[in-house]
């Protein structure tokens, strides 16, 4: 395979083949994906057909989803388009609780009938396994909220951008690395519109209208006398937007250490682009970075990804009770460690909160996919490890009555559970910048980026690398470095947290496809924070062998 080739099939292409969404579902045109979709009246009386149905058969209880799944990809490499990807996917899945045990069912035929048949199977499949149920599902109460919406407040609705202007700006995104020096460039627009109508036969009645877009791009730099080459990703986060988020006000960019462009709610691809090219040809020539004991600054696009890993899931309930060990492994932070009030997550001005309301997040909901009301808790306090995250079926394992409110199914045709709500470092209070913190550092590391990593299967041993690195000393960047990971252990990595900037730099990381379940699922997740410091980590060198 030709290098040309390879960079494209493990970038973006790679990258695409994880969303299911890709390929779940019909294809169909972009003027399609206007279409006003079925009323809400209609929605109610199907969605009550499938409650009705389920308490007659005797279920003691039901809840519906009629779901609308509407995607929109465009795909580019430097001049040219190579693809755009329009999808809908129209359904409804029901739970049922028989017998003290749940039943799921699923069908793309959203008429009385087809709910009918599909209700009876999912209360079939509850009696079947009833046989086996060693103790009945006990749900947590939740509120009967009538009947309400909620949407994501966007500005500009992706499904109205034509797509010749998404074309256009992806391509002139491309011409700008091409044009600073990059020597391959591909890009791509993720686009999501979920329209989800929940109901239940307690009583509520929710429609909710949720948004979400991911520019990224991979911008290559090659040294063909030395048959070196580096790629730097994009800057961007995916988030809870509209298309707003690509208009790229200045008075949303920061400006970090060595002049990188920071991002927070709107993003200049075409501006990032130029940069990455730069910062790919600069790397070419970049210092190999020496291993030892180093002061780390990390910033939120890439801390977020660590966020995620060492706190997101070791503190999802299900993975700790085991129900993930056989896919994805377990968790270090134990029920024990919760129960015992003081077990040391991290120092002691680390606040870790878990939330699913936070505007412009992946995560942000007014209710989750059974129908809980959704909110904001602590996961971690004052360094502590405070609580979890756990649904509706889970609570009363760790002693609680209330649903935290993190249900959620990547569609109508599979069954929701626990999934990661927006996980985030809080800023810290006193006022303190970034530069301030690189003032304070006399031998460390700036990070900025995702890059790759792996984590056992506790989430407890760690390596993470990032997307640009830089080398401080004595309170100075003084030049650019290559071949960096960190290696640490969760509890050791957090209780080395010596500083957090205050929240003007307070940013938001985000993962489109986090994938969970057997059968697996992906959902969007952000996971904010400021920059912080991190201190005697050990840094190793990638690019050496011994």
């Amino acid at each position: 395979m030709k290098r040309r080739d390879f960079v494209q099939l493990s970038g973006l292409g790679a990258g695409a083949l994880l969303l299911p969404n890709l390929t779940m579902g019909n294809t169909i045109l972009a003027e399609a994906l206007l279409e006003p979709g079925m009323d809400i009246i209609v929605k109610k009386r199907m969605a009550d057909v499938a409650l009705n149905t389920a308490k007659s058969l005797g279920a003691t209880y039901a809840d519906a989803r009629i779901g609308r799944y509407l995607n929109q990809y465009v795909f580019t490499r430097e001049d040219k388009v190579q693809n755009v990807v329009n999808t809908e996917s129209f359904g409804i899945g029901i739970r049922v609780i028989v017998n003290g045990t749940w039943g799921f069912a699923s069908t793309n035929n959203v008429s009385e009938d087809g709910i009918k048949k599909a209700t009876q199977q999912a209360v079939a499949i509850a009696k079947a396994n009833s046989k086996f149920q060693k103790e009945p599902v006990i749900l947590a109460p939740e509120a009967n909220y009538g009947e309400v919406t909620w949407k994501t407040p966007i500005q500009k609705d992706f499904k109205e951008v034509p797509v010749s202007e998404k074309v256009d700006l992806l391509l002139s995104a491309n011409a700008a690395a091409l044009n600073n020096g990059a020597n391959f460039v591909n890009s791509a627009l993720f686009m999501v519109n979920e329209q989800k109508y929940f109901a239940s036969t307690e009583g509520s009645y929710i429609d909710q209208d949720v948004h979400r877009i991911w520019p990224n791009f991979g911008v290559t730099a090659v040294d063909q006398a030395a048959g070196k080459f580096k790629t730097r990703d994009a800057m961007s986060s995916p988030m809870g937007l509209g298309y707003e988020y690509m208009d790229g006000l200045a008075s949303e960019k920061l400006v970090g250490p060595a002049g990188l462009k920071l991002y927070r709610n709107s993003y200049d691809m075409i501006e990032d682009a130029a940069m990455a090219a730069k910062q790919a040809k600069e790397m070419l020539s970049a210092k190999s970075v020496d291993p030892g004991k180093y002061d780390l600054v990390l910033e939120p696009n890439h801390l977020g990804l660590t966020i995620h890993e060492s706190v997101g899931h070791p503190t999802e309930l299900d993975r700790v009770l085991g129900y993930e060990a056989n896919y994805a492994g377990t968790s270090f932070a134990t029920i024990d460690k919760y129960k015992s009030g003081n077990f040391k997550y991290g120092s002691d001005i680390v606040n870790i909160v878990a939330d699913k309301t936070q505007l412009g997040s992946l995560g942000a909901v007014g209710y989750d996919d059974e129908g809980v009301k959704c909110k904001e808790w602590d996961i971690i306090r004052n360094g502590v490890l405070v609580n979890y995250q756990a649904i509706r079926d889970q609570v009363k394992m760790i002693d609680q009555n209330e649903s935290h409110g993190c249900c959620y199914a990547q569609s109508w045709n599979d069954v929701q559970f626990q999934r990661m709500p927006n996980i985030s470092l809080e800023p810290g209070k006193d006022s303190y910048s970034i530069d301030e913190m690189i003032k304070d550092v006399e031998k460390g590391i700036y990070i900025a980026g995702r890059g790759s990593y792996s984590i056992d299967q506790q989430r407890y041993n760690f390596q993470f690398g990032g997307t640009v690195f830089y080398e401080i000393k004595n309170g100075k960047i003084i030049g650019m470095l290559n071949d960096v990971a960190y290696q640490s252990n969760t509890q050791e990595f957090w209780n080395s947290c010596a500083k957090i900037c205050d929240k003007d730099d307070y940013r938001m990381f985000g993962s489109f496809f986090d994938g969970k379940g057997q059968p697996s699922q992906v959902s969007a997740v952000s996971h904010g924070s400021s920059t912080a410091r991190f201190n005697d980590i050990n840094v190793i060198n990638t690019g050496r062998t011994v």
